[in-house]
């Protein structure tokens, strides 16, 4: 089995934009619409929908333009990304103004790094 992409929903193309090619560093495809018969079959949205694909060697997100409001539950979904500088890259968080999580876990420090539209993303550093 191998995992094709990850949908995600953020508010704004400029949202997205900077943190799939700001902060990833994926690469942008332009923009496609999805028509609304097709959004309301699949998701119960009766509108065009706008989707961004945003994809690099190892990764793929499909993001789905939404200014509709996130709904008021607690967030538990979440992408799980590896990289290879966690220091730097966390670094790079702060500058760009993402929010930082970091819970202890017995001697380690879970960390997630939540996106402009308070998508989630684990964040762990490749070994070797």
């Amino acid at each position: 089995m191998n995992l094709l992409h990850v949908a995600v929903t953020a508010s704004s193309e400029d949202r997205a934009d900077r943190f799939y090619t700001g902060l990833l560093g994926l690469q942008k495809a332009p923009p496609k619409a999805l028509p609304a018969e097709i959004g309301r079959a699949l998701f119960g949205v009766d509108r065009e929908l706008t989707i961004i694909n945003y994809t690099g060697p190892a990764a793929h997100f499909e993001v789905f333009i939404s200014p509709a409001a996130p709904a008021a539950a607690p967030r538990i979904e979440h992408t799980c990304l590896a990289v290879g500088d966690l220091p730097e890259f966390l670094r790079k968080c702060e500058q760009l103004q993402f929010g930082i999580l970091r819970v202890p876990k017995g001697a380690s420090l879970i960390t997630f790094v939540q996106d402009a539209d308070g998508n989630l993303f684990e964040i762990k550093e490749k070994k070797g």
